[in-house]
């Protein structure tokens, strides 16, 4: 037996009548929130660009649909097998101009057959845009949105123009900020949230990669204020904005 069979065994362990209490407890629903975490575990894993937390972390996440597919075949719908084959065959379908006869040469055209594919599947609906989860964080879910709609053209032309657009939505947010209402606040300061991803989009930068390792920066240099100022023996609390701003420098220097 593989190890892969292993893991599928351990989990019906888990799950039968003399396993583990919140194994045996948990549906669909409660572990939700798990999936998503051990998928955003497994991105910070790849940032930091460590092999064995990657491991590790994917490891975690391959557990989770496991767990999904063990609950499955107790309701009497699908096992982790019938998972697996559906997944091959959609990779063959998808890929006729590897396992076919097809001639693709570019990435562009890849994608295009991808898309055709997906339509012969009925992936793709009325829409153009059906099909991005609402589940996604919004910063991902708008640049597939952006990038769906600039495939039959609804897109501008140079990053200049998206630039101006920019400078239009910070125009109308200032103006609302000055009557103070807050709906038309988050109005117009979500409307530069789309913008700036529709920038990210025309530079080729994956917003919510950018925004995640921007916090993962922050937290770094933060932490080292907190560690300099307590080897002073002070309370940031008791520090005043400049002597933070000064060690924040020195963070950015190291």
């Amino acid at each position: 037996m593989n190890e892969f069979h292993k893991l599928v065994e351990i989990m019906a362990v888990l799950r039968s009548a003399d396993g583990c209490p919140w194994d045996k407890e948990q549906t669909r629903e409660s572990l939700k929130p798990f999936l998503i975490e051990e998928t955003y575990e497994v991105l910070e894993a790849i940032d930091e660009g460590e092999p064995d937390k990657i491991k590790e972390e994917l490891g975690d996440l391959l557990f989770q649909v496991v767990f999904h597919c063990q609950i499955a075949k107790e309701n009497g719908e699908f096992d982790i097998n019938d998972v697996i084959e559906n997944i091959y065959k959609k990779m063959i379908s998808r890929h006729p101009h590897v396992f076919g006869s097809a001639r693709l040469k570019t990435s562009e055209e890849v994608l295009k057959q991808w898309d055709e594919r997906k339509k012969e599947e009925g992936k793709i609906k009325k829409s153009i845009l059906e099909g991005i989860p609402k589940e996604l964080p919004s910063l991902l879910r708008a640049q597939k949105l952006q990038a769906k709609a600039a495939k039959v053209g609804f897109d501008w032309q140079r990053v200049e123009d998206v630039l101006e657009k920019l400078e239009e939505e910070l125009y109308e947010f200032r103006n609302v900020l000055k009557n103070k209402k807050q709906k038309e606040i988050e109005d117009e300061l979500g409307d530069i949230f789309f913008v700036l991803v529709n920038i990210s989009r025309f530079v080729g930068v994956n917003p919510e990669d950018a925004l995640r390792k921007t916090i993962s920066k922050f937290i770094s240099r933060f932490r080292y204020i907190e560690m300099r100022a307590a080897d002073a023996g002070k309370n940031l609390s008791d520090m005043s904005l400049e002597d933070m701003d000064a060690l924040w420098d020195e963070a950015k220097a190291k």
